[in-house]
């Protein structure tokens, strides 16, 4: 009697595709019933997708990767002459992941660029990198999430606001702080501003609560 072929849970040699999906799906906070009303694809289905009982097409993959807010390149990492043994624990620079963080897509009209440093979002805590033009910023507001944030500026000069209290960060300072108080970043200066960051737990959620007042 044949045995049912177990899913693949390896892909680019981190996660399988569906795990990926799945993985990227939680972190932005969205519940595979969000996910199908998104994708206007049947829970089921999706389900079976993150569970690499189904691959999906091409085209549907596209959908998802739109439903999700990135890149279909987000499941691909650019570069052939990746070496698997290397890419469950190491990220080449030509390899990192740029992070959406809405169904906007990408920030750019914030004039700010983040990228994924860590191998994949499926873990206890992600680092990544963000590049502020000058004038960028996370936005006019402040925002809030759950965990902690701690990290290093690399270049130029970043203001960063906690708590209603402003900071001016410049190469080689270094930053922690709770996530929960509202929090802001921008960039005063002529030069554009690259930082380093961790978080911990992993959220890449869109739906953050913002400060107005």
């Amino acid at each position: 009697m044949a045995t049912a072929k177990k899913p693949d849970r390896q892909f680019n040699g981190i996660l399988s595709l569906g795990a990926e999906i799945r993985a990227l799906r939680k972190v932005k906070g969205m519940t595979l019933t969000e996910f199908a009303e998104k994708t206007h694809k049947s829970i089921g289905y999706l389900s079976q997708v993150e569970r690499d009982i189904t691959k999906p097409s091409a085209g549907v993959l596209q959908i998802i990767s739109e439903a999700l807010g990135v890149d279909v390149g987000w499941f691909f990492p650019p570069g052939d002459d990746v070496d698997p043994k290397e890419q469950r624990y190491i990220v080449r620079a030509r390899n990192r992941r740029r992070i959406a963080y809405s169904d906007m897509g990408f920030a750019d009209y914030l004039g700010m660029s983040d990228f994924l440093l860590s191998t994949n979002v499926d873990s206890n805590l992600a680092m990544g990198l963000t590049n502020l033009e000058p004038q960028g910023s996370t936005g006019d507001d402040a925002y809030t999430y759950r965990g902690e944030e701690a990290g290093y500026i690399l270049d130029g000069t970043v203001d960063l606001t906690i708590d209603g209290e402003s900071f001016v960060l410049v190469a080689g300072d270094s930053y922690s702080f709770p996530r929960t108080l509202p929090h802001r970043f921008f960039n005063a200066g002529p030069d554009v501003a690259t930082f380093i960051w961790v978080i911990s737990p992993v959220d890449l959620r869109s739906n953050y609560v913002t400060d107005e007042t």
